[in-house]
C-alpha cells in the first residue's frame, strides 16, 4: 500500500483561520499590503496639498513599513501577528481619518470594509472579535460628526450608515457559518468511508503519516494492523451485496465499539480494514487482536431472515521494531495477515520481532 502524498485536510482545516488556506492567505496579504502602500503613498502626497504635512508623514511611513511587509511576508513565520498589527493600524487609520472630516470627507465609507478584511483574513470568530469594537467606535464618530440628530435629512444619513454597517457585519458573520459549515461537510465526505462511516483509505494513510511523525517526536511506539473478512465473496455470492454491505457496516460498528479513543481504524477496501493502536506493547496488541477476533467470530449479523456469521483475520507490525517508515510497517503487517489467511484464517498473526543487529531496511528487503 502506497502511503498518501496529498496533505491532511482535517489537519489543514484545523489551522485554517478562515476560509483561505495559509498560503492563500499569505498571498492575499501580500497584494493588500502592497495595494495599501502604493495607495498611502499617493494620499500622502495628495495630503500635502491638502494642508496634512504630519498626516502625510503617518502615511509615508505606514506605506514604508507595508513595503517591507510585503518582501517579508514572503518567508516569515509570524503571518498571523503580521496580518493583525496591519488590520488593526488600517482600522485605527480609518478611524483617525475620519475625526478629520476635513482631510476626508469620504473615509466613513472605509467602515463598511472592517468586517470584510477581518472575516476574510481571520475567519468567523477573531473577524468579529476585531471588527465588531472598530464598527461601534466607527458609528459613535460618525454620530458626532453628524452634530444634533434632530432633522429628517441627518436622521436619513444616520441610518443608512447605521444599517448599512450592521448588515454588512451580520452578512459577512452569517457566510463565514454556512461557508465552515459546507466546508466541513465536504472533508466528511472526502474523508470518511460512504458505506461504513469509518475512515476512507486515503484519511486513514494521513492519520499513519501523522502517527508516525508524532511517535517520532514523542519516542512512543504503535501497531498496525491489517484486518480482512474471511471468505467474503462467499457472502456476496450467496446472499448479494447488499448483504455484504450489511456485515461490512457491523464489521465496522465491532471495531468502533472495542477499540480505544486513542486507537484509529479505517476501511482500507472491499473487505479490508486497517487499525492504528497508540502507545501499546506487542502482547498487549495482540491480546487486543484477538479478543476482537474472537468477538467477530461470536458475532451473528441478523440479514432478513438468515444469520450470517463471518470470521476475520489479523496482521500486526509495529513502529518502530518491524519499520521507521509507512510502506514497511504495511509490508510486514500484509506479509503477516496472508500467512494466517494461508494457515487456516481465523486468526491473529503478529510479526516475528526484528533481531538487534537487523534493521528496517533488510526486513523490508526480505518482505519482496
Amino acid at each position: 500500500m502506497n502511503t498518501s502524498k496529498h496533505p491532511d485536510l482535517g489537519a489543514t482545516l484545523e489551522q485554517s483561520r478562515s476560509g483561505l488556506r495559509d498560503n492563500h492567505r499569505r498571498s492575499l496579504t501580500r497584494l493588500m499590503f502592497l495595494v495599501s502602500g502604493c495607495s498611502l503613498a499617493v494620499f500622502a502626497l495628495l495630503q500635502v496639498f491638502n494642508g496634512y504635512p504630519w498626516l502625510a508623514l503617518m502615511e509615508l511611513c505606514a506605506s514604508a513599513l507595508l513595503f517591507y511587509g510585503v518582501v517579508t511576508l514572503k518567508t516569515t513565520r509570524h503571518l498571523q501577528q503580521w496580518i493583525y498589527t496591519y488590520l488593526v493600524a488600517m482600522f485605527s487609520f480609518f478611524i483617525v481619518i475620519m475625526l478629520l472630516p476635513e482631510a476626508s470627507i469620504s473615509a466613513f465609507v472605509w467602515v463598511l470594509m472592517m468586517p470584510v478584511l477581518a472575516y476574510l483574513l481571520l475567519g468567523k470568530r477573531e473577524g468579529m472579535i476585531l471588527s465588531v469594537p472598530f464598527m461601534l467606535v466607527g458609528g459613535a464618530v460618525y454620530y458626532v460628526f453628524l452634530g444634533h440628530v434632530g432633522s429628517a435629512h441627518v436622521m436619513i444619513d444616520l441610518l443608512n450608515m447605521t444599517l448599512c454597517g450592521a448588515l454588512m457585519q451580520v452578512f459577512m458573520h452569517m457566510y463565514e457559518i454556512r461557508r465552515e459549515e459546507a466546508e466541513q461537510r465536504l472533508v466528511d465526505v472526502a474523508q470518511t468511508d460512504a458505506l461504513t462511516g469509518l475512515a476512507n483509505r486515503a484519511s486513514f494513510q494521513t492519520t499513519m503519516a501523522r502517527t508516525i511523525a508524532e511517535c517520532e517526536r514523542s519516542g512512543a511506539g504503535f501497531a498496525l494492523v491489517l484486518m480482512d473478512i474471511d471468505h467474503f465473496k462467499l457472502v456476496n455470492d450467496t446472499l448479494g451485496h447488499d448483504a455484504g454491505d450489511h456485515v461490512l457496516r457491523n464489521i465496522g460498528l465491532c471495531l468502533t465499539e472495542r477499540l480505544r479513543t486513542t486507537d484509529f481504524v479505517g476501511r482500507l477496501g472491499g473487505e479490508e480494514f486497517g487499525l492504528i493502536l497508540r502507545d501499546v506493547k506487542p502482547a498487549d496488541a495482540f491480546e487486543l487482536m484477538e479478543e476482537l477476533r474472537e468477538r467477530i467470530a461470536r458475532r451473528e449479523m441478523q440479514y432478513g431472515e438468515a444469520g450470517i456469521r463471518v470470521t476475520a483475520s489479523f496482521g500486526i507490525a509495529h513502529w518502530p521494531e518491524h519499520g521507521r517508515e509507512a510502506e514497511i510497517l504495511y509490508r510486514v503487517a500484509d506479509r503477516c495477515l496472508y500467512s494466517g489467511k494461508r494457515a487456516g484464517r481465523n486468526r491473529v498473526a503478529p510479526a516475528a520481532m526484528v533481531n538487534g543487529g537487523e534493521s528496517a531496511g533488510s526486513v523490508a528487503g526480505s518482505l519482496g
